[in-house]
């Protein structure tokens, strides 16, 4: 057991947000070895079973709302010690899936079942079969490795653990099986180099790693434990030992275990390497803690009430899981661990080393200790060690430095500073006072690099002091120092010196840090301009900026750096902020004065638009920089002023530079260009007018260059314009210019050209012109289509040459204009002719054609026809033309309309309609225009060729216009009626071609014409025709009469024989005819679609079974049978069948038999079925139809054979139609036990039941045989199957409930009581017989709830306990749920039954609710008055004292609670003081009152001081004046003291008053009321506050010198002593000045008796004398101030007084 004040280590609840797994919905019986792994401290998977459904569950350790479950079906499943990955088993197959990314990592089959596996890292997994041990690795491709095989003293175990060591070549495989009533553990040590075993008995193991003392490698440790018959041990052996490393002995513990514990063993061992500590933890929930070096025992102590099943490490502790689902943690408690191995196991060594190696607290003064030790025994180099090595570094102070830096080293060894410098940084780091003391002599003995190394292993701490010290000799390595020292100022300065001013800033900025910029900066500029102007830009980069950009300017101005400055505020302007318009103008002043270019250039980027514009632009303007003034420049005289310069600025530019003016000032510009220098101004006057005479207007340019008489650049400007521009009068003035200046290319040109100039206009002005070139002319007049003025011109004018030159040169399209112009005015036809002759056929003939015949001359075009025609032209308007005058001349037309194939018929056509209809039918025909033609014949009554001419087209869109009309051509009944006589009758029997006939029987069916089609078709095929046999039409004929005129269908079907009967029969059976298509199908022999047709549409099964017997096939019989069996004939489908031998609708047969329960028949054709076809379903319901007809002698005949049938459903539906005879056969066959229970249960054989649900174990099966025999009261039974029931916890309540309701309540305790022992025990057992027990033997249920308080659910047996009023349990049940408050109102509520005095004193301290207490003491005080002091004490520390005693005055119970109130007093408190001095000055006990008082101060003084003044008792009068004292009352308290005489205590109070006035009134009293001795013994008592005078004075005047003698005696004594005293420091002094002076003859200043008044410093009340008289020898009244304690300014004390 520990101590109360040490707790040890630390075991806690690992959740922050649940205590037990099952408040996470994890089922506790789910929680078990087989079912729960933990492989590390990240995660818990638990596979869970509900509803007949499985799933894992994955419990995130970290964050349990992260808890998720997966549906897997799996024999087991581990967590990835790191990663969401989860390995799963089923049976021997393996597979790792990732479960964030949803895929499958690896996948193996074993060839083996792997009993036990676990993952041994995040990467491999060990797998142990029945024989072997195997690693795999979920990285690449490999399949598990084999290690090794398992030892025979494994075999019949269950494998519990298996661990290995880092390398993986040292490993431990461990079992545990049942012998000799205890558990023995079996383990296998194998090591992998050796590739040898041995057996060891142990149940648990570890491989774990120490740092011995004096070794340079950790040490390889193997700790197993072990329970034997002999005793349990603990051992600890070295594995693998390094060479160099000090030998570790094998250790041996013995391992305690209680008593009661007598199953209990080692479950598992966990290290904690940081403490080099092993946990050994049990299964009943013991942990034992133990040192691995020494193998010391640290700590003993049961933590879980449940059995342990599963741990893993957890931070240098451990973590485990009990069969409830608490999820614990054990680790060590750092603070306490130490004190507790001194205080409990006294191993000073074990906490010395372990405080050392896990730099823990506690051993602090141990260590002083030792240290102080071995420096007394000159080990210096030990304590050096010693000092380097202390835990928490307690002895690395600046003390410890200064004691090791002045000792001297041994020959040859190290000091001891070095010693320690050196073990500390073997081991670690120096700190701050160590790094400062070290760097000194290093860099004294120039050893820099010895620092360098230190500080990149991190083995310094740098501080300021130590950069200081490192300065002077490397800034570099100082800027490492005070970068890592956080000293900003100090790196800051660094990193200038070292010239990285980039990484200022950055640094400053990482560190919040702010320095004065403006001097740092200059100090930068001064040495490097560059660098400073970068450094500036970083500094006003920042945001805000670190620094102003006038500064800067003003820092590099004073340097006079303006390369630096420009390319500075280049930068730090770039963002344009109107904010900078001073520093732009700066800028660019700055560059215009001294760098005109860099100005420029600046200027030119357009970077800044806020500077002082003209100002600029002047400073531009005197530097040359005319365009860059311009740009500046906003008035108009500066711009005038400036843009005459164009011989030096550029010409682009100023052109573009107009486009920034307005038009007024542009126009005034030019004219001032113009002005100043026209021939050198001219060019670019052009330019600029020309691109930007839309915007200056056209005019106005052309008013200046008129206004300054310049054609030049008139005609220029308007040639570059000219183009471009849309205005008529300009074009019209450019071509006015050009004709002026005789520029008639150009003329030419704009009129050909250009679309914008006014062509009238221009025709009228080249007219009156007169050209000498009709060309433009003619140009306009042809583009403007002007072709008639310009012929009556030209021809009036006698220029027929330009006639021909227009037609023959310019444009030949346009001679039949030309034509009838000189047509129309009487031109002789031969000058026509030759004109047309000579003119390139690049014409149109039909408009020359159309030119002629509108004049009626058409003939004068008839040799210029023929001619083209004989030269072969291919131009329809020439065969049109030729065609027209045929026609007119009458000569022989139809042969030139029927040969030539070149002109348009259709417009041929149209021109013969009104001169002759048959010319127009050869032209419509020859062209097939399709629409003129049926319109011309319709309208003419040519129906015969109309009707020909549809057959010969064979369109059925022209048909379909014929017989039914469209938009164009209306529907005439009477001519479609005299056209379809004219096909009928004449024109299809002349056809010959089956194409011309099948277009026009499709055209009569398109046109909806049946009654013509039949009429048409039976003059086709009834009468003798080449198409009489042809298929379609005869299946034509037939579908038209099907439709049109049924009755002719019979007919057709005798008379026609080369029709589709199928097809046939089906259009007939389909519009109704049903005889019809029987006769078809019975002429054609399709005796299955006739007796189909008798079946389907008949409707005469009758007809159909003589059609059947007539036919006598298989099919046919087929057939009727499945009709019969739609009307529910079944015995006669089933003969059907029978005489089809046909089982294929056996389907069918067996659902409507069954539905029927035709089973007799049924039989008949299911055997028949299953010689012909071997299908499940056919023996299934064989099977059911002989247990339907009670033939179960076929049944196990059937079974006994081969078969295929599902005997399982079919047991099924046996047992639920009530056939439990055969459904029992069937079962009993598959072996289904679970079924064949509840049928032997149907059938009353209840044992038998019982042996068959041992067989099927199956929940359900339990239930059923269970409520079965309780029915039968087999009660034995009965237990049988409830044992195995109330296992489930979901199965328990409902068993209760059935044997509640039957009464059977001693039956029901008994089965549970036996099932208390099973293994698979769960809580709702527990639970609900204690439940039981309440309501139906409440003498039972405390027994029951002292031994399984922690099996049962708490909370539902209290609600019984109530409903029982069973209130000493209920009591009991909430104390052991922490519920205390309940359970003290319980007691105090029920004390009769509930109450007992030292339980309630231990529940009441626990209760949570303060309001309790008093409710307890309220309840103490009616029932139990004498054990209030006990109780108040157990709650003293919680209780209100105020409260309490207000309770207990206010029912005057005071007395009752004294001793409370002496225990309580301890607290000070007012009430509790104040009641307990009310009691004691009731009781008289002024002893006890005057302790009260002293002790204790919170009380009215002052009003209990008032109140005992007036106490008949002298005591307490005394203790009146003694609290007067307490409250300086003085002259209160000396008035009763003195009203009381006692004289002692009024001199006392005088003393303590340290009041002068108030001792002398008393001794003034003693001597007015005549009592010298207590004057003399007032002088002794206040010797140090009466003045010497009044104590003479009244000595003198009443008589009292003896008595005051004594008093003056050590007055004088004192004065003496203090007179010697001064006397030699006065001789000391002199002789002192004397010695400094040279001599006893020098003088020196003050050299006199005043001498002794000033720098001794005993003037004022010390002076030896009088002023007047120093060298007296008298001593004044007031000379002497004794000291207040009666002692001599000698140190001695006063001589005693006589007779005191």
């Amino acid at each position: 057991m520990l101590p109360q004040d040490m707790k040890g280590p630390e075991s806690s609840k690992l959740f922050g947000l649940c205590d037990y797994l099952t408040e996470l919905g994890v089922d506790v019986t789910d929680i078990s070895f087989n079912t729960l792994t933990l492989q590390s401290d990240r995660f818990i998977c638990v596979r869970e079973k509900k509803s007949q459904r499985e799933q894992v569950c994955i419990v995130d350790l970290k964050d349990t709302s992260k808890t998720f479950r997966r549906p897997i079906t799996a024999d087991s499943a581990i967590m990835n010690p790191e990663n969401h990955i989860v390995a799963l088993k089923a049976g021997r197959n393996l597979q790792v899936f990732n479960l964030e990314m949803k895929a499958k990592v690896k996948s193996c089959l074993m060839t083996e079942d792997v009993q036990f596996w676990r993952w041994l890292t995040a990467f491999d997994i060990a797998l142990v079969t029945e024989n072997s041990v195997y690693h795999w690795s979920i990285e690449g491709t490999d399949s598990p490795v084999k290690q090794f095989d398992r030892h025979a003293n494994l075999k019949g175990t269950q494998i519990i653990s298996y661990c290995a060591n880092a390398k993986m070549n040292w490993m431990a495989l461990i079992g545990i099986s049942a012998s000799q009533g205890r558990v023995v553990g079996s383990m296998q040590l194998f090591n992998k180099d050796r590739g040898a075993s041995q057996p060891i008995e142990a149940h648990a193991a570890e491989f774990s790693e120490i740092m011995l003392e004096g070794a340079s490698q950790p040490t390889q440790v193997f700790s197993f434990a072990s329970r034997t018959a002999a005793g349990a041990k603990l051992h600890v052996v070295e594995i693998d030992h390094v060479d160099g490393n000090p030998a570790f002995p094998k250790r041996s513990s013995d391992l305690f275990f209680p008593p009661e514990a007598v199953s209990d063993f080692p479950f598992s061992m966990q290290a904690g390497p940081k403490y080099e500590i092993v946990y050994v933890i049990t299964k009943l929930g013991f942990i034992h803690m133990y040192d691995i070096e020494a193998g010391v025992c640290i700590f003993t102590h049961r933590i879980s009430g449940d059995t342990v099943f599963v741990t893993t490490k957890h931070e240098n502790g451990i973590l485990f899981v009990n069969k409830k689902g608490q999820v614990l943690s054990v680790t060590v408690d750092e603070d306490k661990v130490i004190p507790h191995i001194l205080q409990n196991t006294g191993n000073v060594e074990l906490a010395f080393r372990m405080a050392s190696h896990a730099n823990l607290p506690g051993a602090d003064q141990l260590y002083v200790q030792r240290f102080q030790q071995l420096m007394q025994q000159a080990k210096y180099n030990d304590a050096a060690k010693m000092a380097a090595s202390s835990p928490r570094g307690m002895l690395r102070t600046e003390n410890t430095i200064n004691q090791l830096k002045h000792l001297q080293s041994q020959p040859g060894q190290l000091s001891p500073i070095l010693q320690y410098f050196a073990t500390i940084l073997e081991k670690g780091e120096l700190n701050r006072y160590e790094s400062i003391e070290l760097a000194r002599p290093v860099l004294a003995s120039n050893r820099k690099t010895l620092l360098e190394k230190w500080l990149k292993e991190d083995k310094l701490e740098c501080s300021e002091e130590l950069g200081d010290i490192v300065q002077p000799h490397d800034a570099t390595l100082a800027l490492s120092i005070y970068l890592r020292a956080n000293v900003p100022a100090k790196v800051v300065l660094c990193f200038a010196q070292t010239g990285q001013y980039d990484n200022i800033v950055r640094y400053c900025r990482k560190v919040s840090y702010i320095p004065d910029w403006v001097p740092l900066l200059m100090q930068v500029a001064r040495s490097d301009g560059d660098k400073a102007c970068e450094f500036a830009l970083s500094l006003i980069k920042e945001d805000p900026p670190l620094v102003a950009t006038d500064q800067v300017v003003g820092v590099f101005t004073s340097l006079n750096l303006v390369q630096q400055t420009t390319r500075f505020l280049l930068e730090a302007l770039k963002d344009n902020n109107e904010s900078d318009a001073q520093m732009q103008t700066k800028l660019l002043e700055m560059n215009l004065l001294n760098a005109p270019q860099v100005a420029d250039a600046i200027l030119g980027n357009n970077m800044f638009t806020h500077f002082d514009r003209p100002y600029v632009a002047q400073l531009a303007e005197k530097a040359g920089l005319y365009q860059r003034a311009l740009e500046l420049y906003g008035n108009l005289d500066d711009i005038k002023r400036v843009a005459v310069h164009t011989e030096v600025l550029n010409a682009d530019w100023l052109i573009n530079y107009f486009g920034n003016l307005s038009v007024d000032d542009s126009l005034a510009v030019l004219r001032q260009m113009l002005d100043h220098n026209m021939a050198q101004n001219l060019q670019i006057v052009v330019q600029i007018a020309t691109k930007y005479s839309d915007l200056l207007g056209a005019q106005k340019i052309i008013d200046i260059f008129e206004e300054y008489r310049c054609n030049e650049g008139l005609y220029y400007y308007l040639g570059s314009v000219v183009n471009v521009t849309e205005d008529p009068a300009v074009v019209f003035k450019y071509i006015q210019s050009a004709v002026t200046t005789g520029q008639l290319k150009e003329v030419e040109r704009i009129v050909r050209d250009n679309n914008h100039y006014d062509a009238e206009k221009v025709k009228n002005y080249l007219k009156e012109a007169s050209l000498p070139d009709q060309l433009p002319l003619i140009i306009v007049c042809d583009r403007h289509d002007f072709v008639h003025d310009l012929i009556l011109y030209l021809y009036s004018n006698a220029m027929t040459k330009y006639i021909e030159v227009y037609v023959q040169q310019v444009n030949s399209a346009r001679l039949p204009q030309v034509v009838g112009a000189l047509l129309d005015v009487d031109c002789e036809e031969h000058v026509v002719k030759s004109l047309i002759s000579s003119t390139p056929a690049q014409f149109s003939v039909d408009d020359l054609v159309a030119e002629v015949e509108k004049r009626n001359r058409l003939k004068v075009l008839h040799r210029w026809l023929e001619a083209k025609s004989s030269e072969g032209s291919q131009d329809p308007g020439i065969y049109n033309a030729l065609a027209k005058i045929y026609i007119d001349s009458n000569y022989d037309p139809e042969r030139f309309l029927s040969t030539n194939k070149l002109y348009d018929p259709r417009a041929i056509g149209a021109y013969s309609e009104k001169r002759d209809p048959n010319l127009a039918y050869i032209a419509y025909s020859q062209g097939q225009c399709d629409d003129e033609l049926l319109r011309l014949t319709s309208e003419n009554g040519m129906f015969k060729p109309q009707a020909r001419y549809l057959i010969k087209r064979r369109d059925l869109g022209l048909w379909s216009k014929a017989l039914v009309g469209d938009d164009q051509l209306p529907l005439n009944q009477s001519h479609r009626r005299q056209l379809i006589d004219q096909v009928v009758s004449y024109s299809l029997p002349e056809a010959d071609d089956p194409e011309e006939v099948s277009v026009c029987v499709k055209a009569f069916m398109a046109a909806n014409l049946p009654s013509e089609l039949i009429e048409l078709l039976e003059r086709i095929i009834i009468e003798p025709t080449p198409f009489s046999n042809n298929n379609n039409l005869q299946n034509l004929l037939i579908l038209t009469a099907v439709k049109v005129d049924p009755s002719r269908v019979a007919d057709y079907i005798d008379r026609l024989g080369n029709f589709d009967a199928p097809d046939i029969a089906e259009i007939c059976l389909n519009n109704g005819l049903h005889e019809e298509a029987f006769n078809i199908y019975k002429r054609f022999e399709v005796n299955t679609s006739a007796i189909g047709v008798l079946i389907d549409h008949v409707g005469s099964l009758d007809r159909a079974y003589e059609y059947a017997e007539r036919c006598d096939q298989p099919d046919v019989w087929s057939c009727l049978g499945k009709a019969q069996l739609n009307g529910l004939r079944i015995k006669e489908a089933i003969d059907s069948y029978l005489r089809a031998d046909d089982p294929t609708n056996y389907a069918e047969v067996i659902e409507v038999a069954t539905h029927a329960g035709k089973f007799d028949d049924l039989v008949r054709f299911l055997t028949m079925a299953r010689m012909k076809v071997r299908e499940p379903m056919i023996e299934s319901e064989l099977l059911f139809a002989y247990a339907k007809t009670e033939r179960l002698s076929d049944v196990e005949d059937l079974l006994r054979g081969p078969n295929i049938a599902q005997v399982q459903k079919v047991g099924d539906r046996c047992y639920d139609e009530g056939l439990f005879e055969a459904a029992r056969l069937l079962f009993q066959s598959v072996s289904n036990w679970a079924r064949l229970a509840s049928t032997l249960v149907r059938l009353g054989d209840y044992q038998s039941a019982v042996d068959c649900g041992r067989k099927a174990n199956s929940t359900a099966v339990w239930k059923d045989v269970n409520s079965a025999c309780i029915a039968e009261k087999e009660f034995r039974l009965a237990q049988i199957c409830g044992l195995h029931l109330i296992v489930h916890a979901e199965e328990l309540e409902p068993l209760i409930r059935l044997y509640e309701t039957n009464g059977h309540i001693d039956e029901l305790c008994a089965l549970i009581e036996n099932g208390l022992s099973l293994e698979r025990a769960h809580m709702g057992m527990f639970t609900e017989l204690a439940i039981l027990y309440c309501k139906y033997r409440p003498e039972q249920i405390m027994d029951h709830l002292k031994l399984y308080w922690s099996r049962v659910n708490i909370p539902k047996v209290i609600r019984a306990c109530e409903n029982a009023h069973l209130w000493p349990e209920l009591v009991f049940l909430y104390v052991h749920y922490d519920e205390f408050d309940n359970a003290a109102q319980t007691i105090i509520s029920h004390s009769a039954d509930a109450w007992e005095h030292a339980s309630f004193k231990d529940i009441i301290v626990k209760v949570s609710n303060v309001e309790l207490y008093y409710r307890a003491l309220r309840f103490y005080i009616k029932e139990q008055p004498l054990l209030l002091n006990d109780l108040l004490n157990a709650m003293m520390p919680r209780i209100d004292h105020t409260r309490v005693v207000g309770m207990f005055l206010k029912s005057d119970n005071i007395p009752l609670i004294s001793k409370y109130l002496v225990a309580a007093q301890a607290s000070n408190n007012k009430a509790v003081n104040e009641a307990y001095n009310d009691l004691l000055i009731e009781e008289e006990d002024y002893v006890g009152l005057r302790n009260s008082i002293d002790n204790h101060d919170n009380f009215d003084a002052i009003g209990l001081a008032q109140r005992l003044e007036k106490h008949e008792l002298l005591e307490f009068r005394r203790i009146a004046a003694h609290l007067y004292n307490q409250a300086k009352r003085w002259r209160q308290s000396l008035t009763l003291s003195k009203k009381d005489k006692l004289y002692k205590d009024a001199m006392s109070t005088a003393r303590l008053s340290e009041n002068t006035e108030i001792a002398e009134d008393l001794l003034r009293y003693f001597v007015e009321s005549g009592n010298p001795s207590c004057f003399s013994a007032c002088l002794f008592t206040c010797y140090d506050l009466v003045r010497s005078d009044v104590v003479m004075e009244l000595a003198w005047r009443h008589g009292l010198t003896n008595e005051a003698m004594p008093y003056f005696i050590n007055l004088v004594r004192e004065y003496q002593s203090k007179v010697d005293t001064l006397t030699t420091e006065l001789s000391d002094l002199k002789t002192k000045v004397e010695r400094n002076s040279g001599g006893p003859g020098v003088p020196t200043p003050n050299n006199g008796q005043n001498q002794l008044l000033g720098p001794a410093g005993f003037g004022g009340r010390l002076m030896i004398g009088h002023s007047g008289s120093p060298a007296s020898g008298a001593t004044p009244s007031n000379a002497f101030v004794p000291n207040q304690g009666g002692i001599a300014p000698n140190g001695n004390p006063p001589p005693p007084f006589g007779g005191f």
